[in-house]
């Protein structure tokens, strides 16, 4: 059974590549191979068919119950209630025989919460699988003019290169505001293991979230300043959560004593309804700067801070992963048809983003030592007024 997630006809099948391949073999009706027009028969009477997993129910599935060998082409789209219900259909094996059914993946990674990643490349695996990445640099026939395109790409894509190429997971190609980045820090060595200095204070950017199931998450980052350095340790992000859930994770990662920086908004009272953000995290003990309206152009100002620390930043590898994943993914919202930049677009990367962004701008105003909200805002006039004559 050769399948997809979505399969509207027979020509989004591998049906034409297993032609193609049977006639560059030379197999025909003479070797056991037969043609039809919607499946093809193979020696020893056997059939391949091609199918979208879709539109088939837990009841229809059991209709494949008699194929051995499964192949999902384009696994990445493959959702996990398809994953779910093929699995224990297909699996078989016959032991006076010898013989066991196959579930073969095959895709390009996308991203590492479609179903198959989690699945194959996840902290645990299947019993018996067995997983094999492949790129252009294991094909012994690659051609002379698709390395051409592979050296163009790393040339004037660098930010798609990694995913079209290498395998990596993909990030937004067009529009993306810190994906070049992302690849210049990995080729510096400055995403590697980074320890929490118990000398210099850490803090904690904030981006707030709701406690509804359908309200923002809320991110936060650990970082330290040491010299010319901002040091990312940590990344936290959450959704639905209370306040308390957040404060919890700062305390069993070692933050109790963080300095927490949060957007203005940390000072409105609808959402913890007795307290606000601010408030509430002074009661749990924790010193805290909560930053004015920064207004119009707000987003901006953050995206052009993270650009210009990109190259102070160093990230811990392991904890920061999640983030930096937004981070890639983060990027403009384009009007299709009159390709005008209509800002940051505002998705589920938006808000690791945002609390990155108020970090970045938090390095650059110069912080260290300051205690109270008042300073802050003393500050970034000093340093809106600064920037205004130096061209930023």
């Amino acid at each position: 059974m050769c399948a997809r997630e979505i399969q509207k006809s027979l020509k989004e099948s591998a049906k034409f590549l297993i032609e193609k391949k049977l006639q560059d073999f030379g197999l025909g009706e003479a070797q056991g191979f037969k043609v039809f027009n919607d499946v093809i028969q193979t020696p020893g009477d056997g059939l391949l068919v091609f199918n979208g997993l879709q539109d088939h129910t837990a009841d229809s599935i059991k209709s494949f119950e008699g194929f051995h060998r499964f192949w999902a082409e384009e696994a990445h789209s493959i959702s996990h209630r398809s994953i779910t219900l093929i699995r224990p259909t297909i699996r078989w094996e016959n032991a006076r025989l010898g013989l066991s059914s196959e579930l073969w993946w095959s895709w390009n990674p996308r991203r590492k919460t479609d179903a198959v990643d989690m699945l194959l490349r996840g902290e645990v695996m299947p019993t018996d699988s067995v997983v094999v990445r492949s790129n252009w640099r294991d094909n012994p026939w690659f051609p002379s003019v698709l390395e051409q395109e592979r050296l163009d790409c790393l040339e004037n894509e660098p930010g798609n290169y990694a995913h079209v190429w290498e395998g990596e997971y993909e990030t937004v190609s067009e529009g993306a505001y810190f994906a070049q980045h992302l690849l210049r820090a990995q080729e510096d060595n400055r995403i590697c293991r980074v320890a929490v200095d118990p000398l210099m204070e850490v803090r904690a950017y904030w981006d707030l979230g709701g406690t509804g199931l359908k309200s923002d998450a809320t991110a936060i980052w650990i970082a330290q300043t040491v010299g010319k350095e901002l040091r990312v340790v940590d990344y936290y992000e959450a959704q639905g959560q209370p306040l308390a859930t957040h404060v919890n994770w700062l305390r069993e990662k070692g933050y109790g004593r963080a300095m927490c920086i949060l957007p203005h908004d940390a000072r409105q009272g609808d959402k913890l309804y007795s307290t606000t953000y601010e408030g509430a995290l002074r009661d749990a003990g924790f010193n805290v700067y909560t930053v004015k309206n920064q207004g119009k152009g707000a987003a901006r100002a953050r995206i052009e801070a993270a650009w210009r620390v990109f190259p102070s930043i160093y990230f811990d590898a392991g904890r920061t992963e999640g983030g930096r994943d937004a981070l890639g993914w983060y990027h403009k919202k384009i009007d299709q048809v009159r390709g005008i930049d209509l800002g940051p677009e505002h998705d589920w990367s938006s808000h690791a983003a945002d609390a990155f962004g108020l970090m970045c701008l938090a390095y650059e105003m110069g912080l260290d030592g300051w205690s109270d909200s008042d300073d802050w805002d003393e500050n970034a006039e000093r340093f809106n007024s600064r920037n205004a004559t130096t061209g930023y």
